[in-house]
């Protein structure tokens, strides 16, 4: 039985690298400690203990990691560190090596935390491999959106990535707890969900229930403006579930869709489960369904085995698709890939370009898509800003808006009709505040 009066006066600092369900997942965390007397350090302040939720998605984002756990001990000098989450699940003598960490946590051990930081020891911990348990969170810092994890694990080992090493087997909540967890957002004021998981439209197996029935049960919690669904593998978004959006009440018209590559050669190399005629049948669907819907794709360059003929074939499929946004990443070694017995090696030099070439294409994506929006009407959430900064918020069909600072817009629908872009073309800016709220 751990003494809680030790905790008492006690600041923690929280820090997240990598995905909205890091983000999700600390925010849990924080407010459990939060209920046992640890008060969040204030902006400027030295904590007491500081928790790094980490990433490992890439080398960079390992390399990240380091570099945030270093700069921590020296804003922090006399606090108890603590790194957890994916990259110190995979790697924990790696991330235990790292000047300043005093424990390492696996996925499974986070509730442990509070008996090591007891104990007062430098210790390290070597997290369990097996990952069966489903912890459910939710964010609800300082945030308008708040981040719900409905999923987490993957079984489908694509042969670049290491996340089911780090996340163990999918898994999931029950949909009535999911559906209370809402209501709860809902009951704080929050308007405003994204479901977030390591591979959400694989949910239901640990329940025996499925992804069309979560987001049927939670399109009827009131008080919620808006759902989102953060990525989900084209092969798992059915017609049905795209057919549902399309006339739902609250879910968004937005989706993120991992394509990963525009060339079938390559697509057989990493192990995906679905081809180029796939994947834009599935683009066209949505376009036929939801015409003004925002569609991002996730995009890997420079795989194992990409020559520059197959990474044009990337590029001409991904020219001629109807889509708003790309997320570009470099593919990255991953020590106990498959990745690695293919041949051949993209330079990093090539990586790069071929990187800068697809972010060309995004953006000129992008301006094209907000420019279809013009001149039509949305509501918009705007999400909290410092005074005297520039507020912004996004539409249901997530197109950005920016406006001058009023502190009651904060968390509050304004019906906006979208007429001048900002010089860059990366937002619709508002002037004036004579619109209507809801």
């Amino acid at each position: 039985m751990i003494d809680e009066s030790i905790f008492l006066n006690k600041t923690a600092a929280y820090y997240t690298l990598g995905c909205k369900l890091n983000f999700a997942e600390i925010s849990d965390l924080g407010r459990q400690l939060s209920e046992r007397g640890i008060r969040k350090a204030r902006a400027g302040e030295t904590a007491d203990i500081c928790i790094v939720n980490t990433c490992t998605v890439t080398e960079l984002a390992d390399k990240k990691c380091r570099q945030a756990i270093r700069r921590i001990r020296k804003e922090h000098p006399h606090s108890f560190v603590v790194a957890t989450g994916c990259y110190a699940q995979l790697k924990p003598e790696e991330v235990a090596a790292v000047e300043g960490v005093d424990l390492v946590v696996g996925a499974n051990q986070k509730t442990d935390i509070l008996e090591y930081i007891a104990a007062g020891e430098k210790i390290s911990v070597t997290p369990t491999r097996e990952i069966e348990k489903f912890v459910p969170s939710c964010s609800e810092d300082d945030r308008t959106r708040h981040f719900l994890k409905v999923q987490d694990g993957c079984d489908y080992y694509c042969s670049y990535c290491t996340i089911p090493f780090a996340r163990g087997k999918s898994r999931n909540g029950a949909i009535a707890d999911l559906v209370r967890q809402a209501e709860q957002v809902a009951a704080a004021g929050g308007k405003e969900i994204v479901l977030t998981g390591v591979n959400i439209g694989d949910f239901g197996k640990t329940t025996g229930e499925n992804f069309l029935d979560l987001v049927r049960a939670l399109d009827t919690v009131s008080g919620i403006d808006r759902f989102r669904i953060s990525s989900i593998e084209p092969n798992l978004l059915t017609d049905e579930i795209i057919a549902f959006v399309a006339h739902s009440k609250r879910f968004a018209p937005h989706f993120h869709i991992p394509l990963q590559s525009g060339s079938d050669a390559v697509l057989r190399l990493m192990r995906r489960r679905y081809d180029t005629a796939f994947f834009r049948a599935k683009i066209e669907k949505i376009r036929e369904l939801l015409p003004n819907c925002f569609i991002g794709i996730d995009v890997i360059v420079g795989m194992r085995g990409e020559t520059a003929d197959l990474f044009q074939e990337t590029a001409d499929f991904l020219t001629a698709l109807p889509f708003s946004q790309l997320h570009v990443f470099p593919y990255s070694e991953r020590a106990g890939t498959k990745a690695l017995d293919i041949e051949p090696i993209v330079s990093p030099q090539d990586k790069q370009l071929r990187s800068n070439r697809l972010l060309d294409l995004s953006a000129e994506k992008r301006r094209a898509f907000y420019r279809s929006q013009q001149g039509t009407t949305h509501r918009v959430l705007f999400e909290h800003a410092h005074k005297g900064n520039r507020m912004h918020g996004f539409t249901e069909n997530y197109v950005q808006v920016e406006a001058d600072y009023r502190s009651e817009w904060t968390n509050e629908l304004r019906e906006v009709t979208l007429e001048r872009l900002n010089a860059d073309e990366t937002a619709f800016a508002v002037d004036g505040f004579n619109f209507s709220i809801h």
